[in-house]
Formats: C-alpha cells, sequence, structure tokens
C-alpha cells in the first residue's frame, strides 16, 4: 500500500493547501473529515490536524476521539489542531486579548529540535486565530513563540507529539516547508516515492483490477484533466474505452472541430455528439448561477445515457473530476469544508443511469494532473491549454443564456485568448476568458448614440485554482484587445477588465 500521511479536516480554508504542500515534496495524503477517521493502517506515517473556524471553546467544536492516534504516530496539530491537543491535555486556551491575523515573526524558535531544525528566529509566519494558548501542561515543551503568543510551537515529552499555532502551509510562512518536511520526512519517515511515474503505474494497475473487461465511457472535453483521465483509462483498458466529446452550444469558437482533430494522434476511440439544441432548450429562461449549472449538469448526463446505450455492455462513466472540483462542490468526504459551489461532473449519477462512475484523477491538484499527463507523453498543446469550465460559456453569460448572446461571446473570448497567445503572454496566465455582462451602456460610434452591451475580460495567475490572484496584463495589451474586441464585434462597445482575486472573488463569477 502506498505510505501517506492522513489529514483530519475540521473545515479549515487552508486544508486543501497542507495536502499540495505535502505532495510537493513527493508524499501523497489523503484529506478525511475529523469524525470520520479511516482505518488507521499500516502504511499511515503520520497525522495532522488542520486548522478549524471553530474555537475550541465552542460548544459545538469539534472533538475528535485521538485515542488511537495520540501517543501511536507522529501528530502535528496546525492552529485549531494544536489549541484542541493543548487543551483536551491539560493546558488552557482562551480568547486572545490581542488577535493575531496575517503576518507574524518568531520571536524565538528552538532550531535544534526535530519539527523547527533549520528554522531561523524572525521568520516570518502566518497567523490566522481568535483564541491563544494561555497554559501548557508540564510534559508540553516550547519550540516557538511570537511576540504576542508565547506557546506558539510545543511538543510533549517522550511522544511523538506536536503543535503549532501558524499555518506552515501558507506560503506567508517562508520557512513553512522546512517545518513540514521536518514532520513528513524526518519524524514520519515518509520516503518521498509519490511521483507521476509512480501515479500512472498504481492507477493504471488499480483501473484494470477495479474495471476488468468492462467497457467505459468517457466525457472528454479537450482540457488537461479529461485528457490525461482519458489516456490513464487507455492505458488500462485499451479499446474498452469509448470516449465522446458533447458539442453543447457553449464552447469556445470553433472548438468542437479543433478538439476532435486534437485527438486523432492519440489512439483514442472518440466520437463527436452535437447536443447543443437541448442545452439550450434546458437553459431557456434560466438565469440562477446554480440552476444553470445543474441544468447543464442534467443534460450531460441525458446525453451520457444515451449514448452509453449504444455501446453494447458499456458499465461505467468515467470523468476527469479532480480534487479541487470535489472540495469546492461538496465537503471532503462528507466533512465539514463549506460548500462554495456545485460542478456538473461531481456527486454522483441519478439512479436511472445504470454506469459506475470511475475518477482516476479525483484526488489530484491541477498541476499534479499536468505532471502526470507528461509522465503519459501527452502533448503540451492539450497539457497547457488554460482550464475551461464544464459548463463552458453558460457561466459566463451572467443572465439567461442565448445563442446570440454565446455568439458573441464567443467572439470576444477568441479575440481575447488569440490575443495572449500572439504576444507571448499566454503561457504566463493560469486561466482567461470573457464574461458577458447582464448590462448595456450608452456608447458613441462615429456621430451615433449607441447603446449595447458589455463584456468584462479575466486573468489569473494561480498554481492550482484553489486561490488565484488576477494577472497584471501590460495596459498596451489591454487596451489594444479592447479596442479589436469594439471594432470587430457588432453589439459591444464597453470592455471591462477584472481585477478581483480568489478570495474574496471566485475565478468564475458564476
Amino acid at each position: 500500500m502506498q505510505e501517506m500521511i492522513l489529514i483530519l479536516d475540521f473545515g479549515s480554508q487552508y486544508t486543501q493547501l497542507i495536502a499540495r504542500r505535502i505532495r510537493e515534496i513527493n508524499v501523497y495524503c489523503e484529506i478525511h473529515p475529523w469524525n470520520k477517521i479511516p482505518e488507521l493502517t499500516p502504511n499511515i506515517k503520520g497525522v495532522i490536524l488542520s486548522g478549524s473556524p471553530f474555537s475550541t471553546r465552542d460548544e459545538n467544536a469539534p472533538r475528535p476521539d485521538l485515542s488511537a492516534v495520540k501517543g501511536k504516530f507522529p501528530l502535528l496539530g496546525i492552529c485549531f489542531g494544536a489549541q484542541y491537543l493543548a487543551n483536551s491535555f491539560g493546558g488552557e486556551v482562551l480568547p486572545s486579548t490581542i488577535r493575531e491575523y496575517g503576518r507574524a515573526n518568531l520571536s524565538f524558535v528552538d532550531g535544534g529540535h526535530e519539527l523547527t531544525k533549520g528554522m531561523s528566529t524572525g521568520s516570518q509566519v502566518w497567523m490566522s486565530h481568535g483564541d491563544t494558548i494561555k497554559h501548557i501542561a508540564a510534559n508540553f515543551k516550547v519550540i516557538a513563540s511570537t511576540h504576542d503568543v508565547e506557546n506558539a510551537g510545543y511538543y510533549i515529552e517522550n511522544e511523538q507529539t506536536y503543535g503549532i499555532q501558524f499555518h506552515p502551509e501558507v506560503y506567508h510562512s517562508t520557512e513553512g516547508a522546512v517545518l513540514l518536511h521536518n514532520f513528513v520526512v524526518s519524524i514520519c519517515g515518509c520516503s518521498q516515492n509519490w511521483t507521476p511515474d509512480s501515479f500512472v503505474d498504481s492507477t493504471v494497475a488499480e483501473l484494470k483490477a477495479t474495471i476488468g473487461n468492462d467497457k467505459v465511457i468517457l466525457g472528454l472535453s479537450g482540457g488537461v484533466d479529461s485528457s490525461v483521465a482519458a489516456v490513464l483509462l487507455h492505458k488500462a483498458i485499451g479499446a474498452n474505452l469509448h470516449c465522446i466529446f458533447v458539442d453543447n452550444g457553449l464552447l469556445r469558437k470553433n472548438e468542437f472541430a479543433s478538439v476532435l482533430d486534437s485527438y486523432k494522434d492519440m489512439g483514442l476511440n472518440v466520437k463527436g455528439v452535437d447536443a447543443s439544441e437541448k442545452f439550450y432548450a434546458e437553459l431557456q429562461g434560466l438565469t440562477d448561477p446554480e440552476l444553470k449549472r445543474k441544468a447543464i449538469g442534467k443534460v450531460f448526463i441525458d446525453v451520457f445515457d444515451e449514448e452509453s446505450k449504444l455501446v453494447t455492455d458499456a458499465k461505467w462513466l468515467g470523468q476527469g473530476t479532480i480534487y479541487p472540483d470535489v472540495i469546492e462542490s461538496v465537503s471532503v468526504n462528507g466533512g465539514p469544508s463549506q460548500t462554495i459551489k456545485s460542478h456538473h461532473n461531481v456527486g454522483g449519477l441519478p439512479d436511472y443511469m445504470k454506469l459506475k462512475v470511475i475518477e482516476p484523477l479525483r484526488l489530484l491538484f491541477k498541476d499534479e494532473v499536468r505532471r502526470v499527463g507528461k509522465s503519459l507523453k501527452i502533448s503540451d498543446a492539450i497539457l497547457q491549454r488554460h482550464p475551461f469550465p464544464g459548463p463552458g460559456l453558460g457561466i459566463r453569460i451572467l443572465g439567461d443564456v442565448t445563442r446570440e448572446k454565446v455568439q458573441i461571446l464567443q467572439e470576444v473570448d477568441a479575440i481575447f485568448i488569440n490575443g495572449l497567445k500572439e504576444d507571448g503572454l499566454y503561457g504566463d496566465v493560469w486561466q482567461a476568458g470573457a464574461i458577458f455582462l447582464p448590462i448595456q451602456s450608452v456608447g458613441v460610434m462615429g456621430d451615433e448614440r449607441t447603446y449595447e452591451h458589455a463584456v468584462a475580460l479575466r486573468a489569473v495567475t494561480s498554481t492550482d485554482g484553489m486561490t488565484a490572484d488576477w494577472c497584471h496584463l501590460p495596459y498596451e495589451f489591454l487596451a489594444k484587445i479592447s479596442n479589436r474586441i469594439i471594432n470587430q464585434v457588432k453589439g459591444i462597445n464597453r470592455v471591462t477588465y477584472d481585477i478581483s482575486s480568489k478570495p474574496p472573488a471566485t475565478i468564475e463569477w458564476e
């Protein structure tokens, strides 16, 4: 079994970052809810307790039973996790007299201790808490402090149990990666053998064992996730994989034909299905973002149900679902993380659809998917494509969706994306697109007054889509693209640029 670190999630906004940082050092980890601790098998090398929006003093705060973990596995509590351990084993947690949110600096760190080895006094850390560990038990020993928090880091004598008040998983904790490496590699003894090649080998073997000689239907989109999922499945089951690329009428300009063409040399069995009229009919009159997402998801399921019946003995539906999709749609494995938005490819299938779901990428972040794709020798033309939402332009048109609006937005989007490529900026952007706004504005063209639509351009930089910053594109480029859009796309007389980060905004507007 693959060695792993178990992360118990108490609902922190940073829990997924803990997983990312651990995977960056080639160690596999999984997130599970604090109240659904899995079987503690020998391949689990250590356990991490996440932060939480709760206070340990809250009546309804999480109170996990750690009797099978503490003292038996290396255990690291982060923020709430550290407070819970301190409060549960002889210490006291009280409201902070000075709350710490954001940057702080270590005024003391024991650079010789196994957890904090290599860290330095003055190192910047990231705090996010309204309580503080006021007192610790006699067998707890301090190994880190800030000016305002004496017990910022501790260990328990004679056992491998540790707690830190700050968040090492956040980039702003400048030596946080050192601490996590110390815990995962030096203390837990992980061998750092979870690589893209090892993932491919283990996943292909698992797919073979799970699917056997069954046939799988897979929805392709032309994007990174579904392409990598398709190649993994093809490597496992060969001709028993039947790929379907659905034109939902909400794709980018000319994308249906270009995507089908891109798969010709990959040896995949791909069928194109034009179902655009079905999607437009289902979307008619809908303006609420969640209702639109659910409508698009419903038609996708209906189309795949129809197509699956044309493949004799098809028993599985393959999907390119990745970790952020799961995290943003539902609490991780039924846990306490907050739902942000639904994804059409997450949450199972209706009872009438007699297919089981197979999701080979469900526990990978986007950059991990790309590394796996590179290991599979998939072309950069596919691997380096920007992410594109499953519901397509349907969630980039605010308000109701019509064919006319889609055609306008396709033209705007094509000018923007092609412009990024022409100016060598495409690779500097993680995701880009245009949004059709539900407003009209007054303009002037020639000597005439216009009252036409407005669009917003969106471009962000990110690593995995969990957080993102708006991309600082050159003013000259934005001016050129704005001019092209207004001159070439009939019906648009105003172009804006979105300078919101995630959080508080999301990458997509819906």
